[in-house]
C-alpha cells in the first residue's frame, strides 16, 4: 500500500508539471497569434476564430508530441522487453530475468509484470529440472530390475543348474517383476494425482475398520520379522475417500515394517477430536535426520539407501499427493537410531 501511494503521488507531480507545461505553451502561442492577427485586422470574429483554431492545433501537436515521447519510453520499451522475454521462454529458455525499470517504491504495472515473469521463469526452470531428474530416476529404477531379470533369465538357461538354485533365481525374477509393476503403478497414480485426473469418491466410512483391515494384511510380514505390534484404535467415522486413504495407510505401514529391524516394535493409534481424526504410525527403526526429513516426500528420494532395493522412492511422494488431494496434513517426527512417527490429521467431515 505504501509503495502504491508513493508511486501515485510521484506520477501525479510529473503529470501536473506536464499538464501545466502544455497549458502554458498553448496559452503563450495563443496570445502570440492573437497579437499577430489583431495587428493585421480589426475584425474581432476573425481574431477570435483564428486564435481558437491555432490554440486547438498547437495544443493537439504538443499533446501528440508528449504522448509519442511517453509511449516510447513508458510503453514501447517495456513491451518490447516483455515480448523478447516471452519469445525466449516459449523456445524453452527459462534463464530469462528482467530488471525492473524503476525503484521498488516507484514500480509501474510493467515492473510488476517483470517481477511476475521472473517468478514464472524461476518456477519453470525448477519444474524443468525436476522433470529431467524424474526421467533420469525412472530410467535408473527401470534399468536396474531389467538388468537383473536379464541376467537371471540367462542363468536359468543353464541345464546343469540345480533345482534349488533354479528356484532361487525364479524367486528373484518374481521379486524384480513385482518391483517393476509397483514402480509403473505408482508412476501412473502420481501422474493422475498431479494432473488432477483422479476425483476422490467421498463417502462416510469406518476409518477404524479400514485401519484394522489394512494392518492385518501385513500380519505375515510382521511375524516374519518378529515385530511387536501395538494397536490403540478408537472407533472413528469420517467423510473422505476410503480407496485413496488405503493407499496412504499401505505405504506408511509397509515403510514402518521395512525400516524396522527384526525384533523391533510397530505402534499404530487412531484418536479423534471434534473436527479431526488423528492416526499415528510409530516404529523403532533406523530413523531419519532432519535434513532427510525435509525431502522425504520428494519423488524418488530415499533417505536410507542401504534399503533402496526394497522400494522405488515414490511411496511417500504418493502419500503426500493423496493427503493434499483429500484435504489433510501429514508430518513426521524422527530420531536417527530411535525410530519415526508419521502423523496423519484428517478432516472428519
Amino acid at each position: 500500500m505504501k509503495r502504491n501511494r508513493e508511486r501515485f503521488f510521484g506520477f501525479s507531480i510529473i503529470g501536473f508539471l506536464l499538464f501545466f507545461l502544455t497549458i502554458g505553451l498553448t496559452s503563450t502561442c495563443s496570445i502570440f497569434v492573437y497579437y499577430l492577427v489583431g495587428k493585421s485586422t480589426n475584425n474581432n470574429v476573425w481574431i477570435v476564430g483564428i486564435s481558437v483554431l491555432v490554440t486547438i492545433i498547437i495544443g493537439a501537436v504538443i499533446c501528440a508530441g508528449l504522448d509519442i515521447i511517453r509511449r516510447k519510453h513508458m510503453i514501447e520499451k517495456p513491451v518490447k522487453m516483455i515480448l523478447n522475454a516471452t519469445q525466449k521462454i516459449a523456445s524453452g529458455d527459462f534463464s530469462v530475468k528482467l530488471t525492473p525499470l524503476h525503484e521498488y517504491s516507484k514500480y509501474t504495472e510493467y515492473d510488476l509484470i517483470f517481477e511476475n515473469i521472473n517468478i514464472m521463469t524461476k518456477e519453470l526452470s525448477k519444474n524443468e529440472m525436476l522433470k529431467n531428474d524424474f526421467v533420469s530416476n525412472v530410467s535408473h529404477e527401470i534399468k536396474t530390475p531389467l538388468s537383473i531379470i536379464q541376467n537371471y533369465a540367462k542363468i536359468l538357461q543353464d541345464k546343469e543348474l540345480t533345482k534349488n538354485k533354479k528356484q532361487e533365481y525364479l524367486n528373484g525374477l518374481i521379486t524384480q517383476t513385482k518391483k517393476l509393476a509397483d514402480l509403473i503403478s505408482n508412476i501412473l497414480k502420481l501422474n493422475k494425482l498431479e494432473n488432477q485426473q483422479t476425483v476422490p469418491e467421498v463417502e462416510q466410512f469406518d476409518l477404524a475398520e479400514l485401519l484394522r483391515v489394512t494392518t492385518l494384511n501385513y500380519e505375515n510380514l510382521l511375524e516374519k520379522k518378529h515385530l511387536e505390534l501395538e494397536c490403540d484404535i478408537d472407533e472413528v467415522s469420517i467423510v473422505s475417500s476410503a480407496s485413496l486413504l488405503e493407499i496412504v495407510l499401505n505405504n506408511l505401514i509397509s515403510n514402518a515394517i521395512k525400516f524396522t529391524d527384526a525384533g523391533g516394535k510397530i505402534a499404530i493409534s487412531l484418536k479423534q477430536t471434534k473436527t479431526h481424526a488423528i492416526i499415528n504410525i510409530t516404529d523403532t527403526g533406523c530413523g531419519i535426520s532432519q535434513e532427510v526429513g525435509e525431502h522425504i516426500f520428494d519423488k524418488f528420494y530415499q533417505g536410507d539407501t542401504s534399503r533402496s532395493t526394497e522400494g522405488n522412492g515414490l511411496g511417500l511422494a504418493l502419500v503426500k499427493k493423496v493427503i493434499d488431494l483429500i484435504g489433510g496434513e501429514i508430518s513426521v517426527k524422527s530420531k536417527v537410531g530411535v525410530g519415526s512417527t508419521f502423523t496423519l490429521k484428517l478432516n472428519k467431515g
